[in-house]
């Protein structure tokens, strides 16, 4: 195969699977939101199971419900029924995942999930199959062929599991109006949850906050833009802010004047600044960098100076 023809196959692979997702969206029906609702109203676990690669789908299912406040545990399907059947317990929901829906662990299975009196939902592409009419519940996966040319690997099929999985997570969010906040609490960890969680005063309440008086002298100035390696300074009187003087605006006043003896920290600021409050997102904070082309940014509480917030914060941080 040539370069073309592997790219063909690819965007064949992607065609097909893209088509079938779509054809996903007619076979959602009361049985769908009936078992988003039973999940809801439970007052257990959701406990997603399956063998082969469906397994593997059950897994990615269990991380989104759990990530989008649903509890949720993952079983394989042949585990069950050698021993971790106890997983289950007596108000938790369970979803069984097989394409099939006639695999032998299925079979065993599902008469014991009824024998336990727990709902049980089959996520299947065979409606009509020994699960299908065993579960309480059927979410539809079906596909007409897999992306694999000999129709055998698990491809489309697994695609439209993960999809259906991620409609119920989605849909299970919405019920429950879990928010941004919410999500954070799910997700403290790496530049994600940082996005979520951080705010300005985490990262001025660690910097230094350089600050001159309006009459200050250009030596003051430059003493306290160095001293405070943040690359700028704040004008303040009476802890009000009246402006601001980057290294920028020193280079500017060296250009424009041969004797800056005379001159004073007011007479160099630049007035009105960007400001933000302390209290705001990290996140915001960038928005207002990046909007304004800036990489330095004045915190306030409630109108008095807080701090400085940089570019290279939020860098560190792994905001951006």
């Amino acid at each position: 195969m040539n370069d073309i023809a592997i790219q063909s196959v690819a965007k064949e692979t992607i065609l097909m699977q893209a088509k079938a997702i779509e054809h996903l969206e007619s076979l959602i029906d009361e049985s769908f939101s009936a078992a988003v609702r039973t999940i809801y109203e439970s007052k257990g676990r959701v406990i997603v199971t399956g063998v082969g690669k469906s397994a593997i789908i059950a897994s990615k299912i269990v991380a989104t419900l759990n990530s989008t406040g649903t509890p949720a545990v993952f079983m394989h399907a042949a585990d069950a029924i050698h021993g971790d059947l106890g997983t289950i317990l007596k108000d938790d929901v369970v979803i069984c995942i097989s394409k099939s829906g006639n695999t032998p662990e299925i079979k065993v299975l599902a008469p014991l999930i009824k024998n336990f009196k727990n709902k049980l939902i089959a996520l299947t592409g065979n409606k009509d199959s020994f699960l299908g009419k065993q579960a309480d519940f059927v979410l539809n996966s079906f596909v007409e062929k897999e992306a694999c040319p000999n129709n055998l690997a698990p491809t489309t099929s697994t695609t439209a599991q993960m999809v259906l999985g991620d409609a119920l997570a989605i849909s299970l969010l919405k019920l429950r109006g879990f928010s941004s906040d919410d999500f954070a609490k799910f997700h403290p960890g790496g530049a994600l949850g940082k996005t979520l969680y951080l705010r300005v005063k985490d990262i001025t309440s660690q910097n230094m906050k350089p600050q001159v008086q309006p009459e200050a002298s250009i030596k003051d100035v430059i003493v306290e833009i160095t001293k405070n390696m943040l690359g700028v300074t704040t004008v303040i009187e009476n802890k009000k802010i009246l402006g601001i003087i980057t290294d920028g605006d020193l280079r500017r006043m060296l250009t424009e004047t041969d004797d800056f003896t005379k001159l004073t920290a007011k007479d160099i600021m630049s007035k009105n600044p960007k400001t933000i409050s302390n209290d705001s997102m990290a996140i915001d904070a960038l928005e207002v960098l990046e909007t304004y082309d800036i990489t330095q940014l004045i915190a306030h509480e409630e109108g008095n100076y807080a701090g400085i917030v940089h570019l290279h914060d939020l860098v560190k941080e792994g905001i951006i």
